[in-house]
């Protein structure tokens, strides 16, 4: 991405992402601003999809693609059930990503090296008796494929567990909706506690 500010050392500056959407922190927080219904804080559009499909772990040389910066967040109702496939790429350099979703314990169902194959790779998920975690390792020029229930309402921080790559933007927030019970709603915060400035 272009670097306009003093702090880079280059005329570019680094910059991650999770479906071409590099997280773009605010002043207010998520959680705040979706509690208390502030609007222009979020967008509720992250996008479900990569925005367009290459040969992510082949010669990338030749991409253009530029991420988009912003506070976009995944909306679930509660009780979804939820797959989320994370691809690696050679974009930058081919690394291992630790990714961490704050909030839940998961199922790791499925791995492997290269591209993944949305028609074939879920084929050979392990459906029977997968690792529950929370945090799972993304291979080089690979991907995982993570499956949970959205059963824990309220505003979950996920990201690449390495702080350089989140602090790049390679995270974003998913947001689970109430359920329809007190027992399936975020709860409020405390009465004692201070309320952020």
């Amino acid at each position: 991405m272009p670097c306009t500010e003093a702090s880079c050392a280059g005329p570019t500056r680094i910059a991650t992402s999770l479906n071409n959407v590099s997280f773009e922190a605010k002043p207010t927080d998520i959680l705040q601003a979706y509690y208390k219904n502030i609007s222009g804080v979020f967008g509720k559009d992250f996008p479900s999809e990569p925005p367009r499909y290459f040969d992510f772990t082949g010669n990338v040389s030749n991409i253009d693609t530029v991420t988009a910066k912003g506070t976009k967040v995944k909306m679930l109702n509660f009780g979804e059930a939820v797959e989320i496939v994370f691809q690696g790429t050679n974009l930058g350099a081919e690394m291992n990503h630790p990714m961490h979703v704050h909030g839940f314990s998961f199922y790791m169902v499925g791995t492997g090296k290269g591209n993944f194959n949305n028609k074939t790779d879920p084929k050979s998920y392990n459906l029977i008796d997968p690792p529950e975690i929370n945090t799972v390792p993304l291979p080089k020029s690979g991907w995982v494929a993570i499956r949970f229930i959205a059963d824990n309402p309220g505003v979950w921080f996920i990201h690449c567990h390495l702080e350089r790559h989140s602090s790049w933007g390679m995270d974003t927030v998913l947001i689970v909706k109430n359920g329809k019970t007190k027992a399936t709603s975020m709860r409020p915060p405390p009465a004692h506690m201070p309320s952020c400035s």
